[in-house]
């Protein structure tokens, strides 16, 4: 039983919306962030990427740039940038991207709810990221960008979301990335009350997307003594998981680990059904792998027999990856320290591991089937770890569009 709240939030005022909406923080380095917010004075990237405003080689993690955050922040309500809601709310946030429709509930949802694995997890954090993310909230005095949750599907909640979208959005705009942000701000008493109430009876909510959000919004919480206030909620969307679109992650590794490309080929052929392949390899089964070496493309199907099925984590095509090729094979130990191995998001397709192996820049790619969500809650209702960048949800939440203030008001 998860504690789903509304709350009173910042939003762009009318108008400004497309102005003020931005790619996340994460997805976007310094320089991208800069040249994304040009001149305008109102892009959302001076609030979640204060270093933009800075001389280039400043430290983005200096006190320097959180100060600036906040005060950019300050600059945006008192100017009228941003405007506060006049009561706690919930909104309803619709994203397409070409066929992919994802349709979630904007709310706060209790730290206690993530302390106590009401909101489960499934990756490991990094203390970099996470002390990044602290500072940062703990600055702004407001959670800026939402954590991505999934739940399971609630008729309850479907009957008020379809009721909220019969009518007419404060939000709709078109990203310079092609993707279509709807919102629809739930302030009818009934429908909040009715929200809330469906979700207290939804079961467990499932971090996809923000475990470094999550996790910095409850130290937030104990820096500030715990107990009731503003900082005992974090932000986040819930989407229904059958509503979301989960690519691969792909692989590239910078070498053969010694081996030439036809002895890794044999090594291979003890394990896999190779084939080669006049082009990229999109696998379209679990199990399943495109390999790109110089010498082209490749198509592996694992044998028969060769995964503990029963097993949530060993069953996952990148535990499979890992287990049968990057270990023993490449001498990939552990994915998430060695510097030989990259990861690139599947919303960059096959094209790019072809690009990077022709170039030269790795030796080996590797195209995977993705992740499920099924797969996902499987491993986090056992309390598990997936191997690092298992998964990756596109279209990503957007930056600006709504805040969660820490005041408690």
């Amino acid at each position: 039983m998860a504690d789903v709240r509304p709350f009173r939030a910042l939003r762009p005022a009318p108008g400004l919306e497309e102005r003020v909406v931005s790619p996340p923080y994460d997805v976007v380095d310094t320089a991208e962030a800069r040249a994304w917010a040009g001149g305008d004075p109102v892009s959302f990237l001076r609030v979640s990427r204060p270093e933009i405003d800075l001389p280039d080689g400043t430290d983005p993690h200096s006190d320097e740039v959180y100060a600036l955050g906040r005060a950019t922040l300050e600059s945006f309500v008192a100017d009228g940038v941003l405007v506060r809601d006049d009561a706690p709310t919930y909104s309803v946030y619709r994203q397409v991207m070409g066929g992919v429709v994802q349709t979630g509930v904007v709310a706060a949802v209790a730290v206690t709810d993530y302390d106590e694995r009401r909101v489960r997890t499934h990756e490991h954090t990094r203390p970099d990221k996470e002390l990044d993310r602290v500072r940062h909230i703990d600055a702004l005095d407001a959670q800026d960008e939402p954590v991505f949750l999934l739940s399971r599907r609630s008729s309850a909640v479907d009957a008020v979301v379809e009721a909220v979208v019969a009518r007419e959005p404060r939000t709709d705009l078109v990203s310079r990335d092609g993707v279509r942000h709807t919102l629809w701000v739930v302030d009818d008493a009934d429908e909040v009350a009715a929200l809330r109430a469906a979700y207290a009876q939804a079961g467990d909510l499932y971090v996809a997307d923000g475990h470094h959000r999550s996790a910095a919004a409850s130290r937030v919480h104990a820096l500030r003594g715990g107990g009731p206030g503003g900082h005992d909620a974090f932000l986040a969307v819930a989407f229904p998981l059958d509503d979301v679109h989960v690519m691969a992650y792909n692989r590239v590794v910078a070498d053969l680990h010694g081996l030439t490309e036809q002895e890794l080929l044999e090594a291979l052929r003890e394990r896999f059904d190779v084939a080669p392949a006049d082009g990229p390899v999109t696998p379209a089964q679990r199990h399943s792998f495109g390999l790109r070496l110089a010498s082209g493309w490749y198509a592996l199907a694992l044998r028969d027999g060769g995964v503990d099925e029963a097993d949530p984590l060993a069953r996952l095509d990148v535990s499979v990856l890992q287990k049968q090729v990057l270990g023993p094979l490449l001498g990939i130990g552990d994915p998430r320290t060695d510097a030989r191995i990259a990861f690139v998001g599947g919303i960059r397709g096959s094209g790019e591991i072809d690009r990077l192996v022709a170039e030269g820049r790795a030796a080996v790619g590797f195209t995977l089937f993705p992740t499920s969500t099924e797969e996902l809650l499987a491993v986090a209702d056992r309390g598990e770890v997936m191997p690092p960048k298992s998964t990756w949800f596109e279209p990503k939440l957007a930056s600006g569009l709504f805040l969660h203030p820490l005041d408690g008001a």
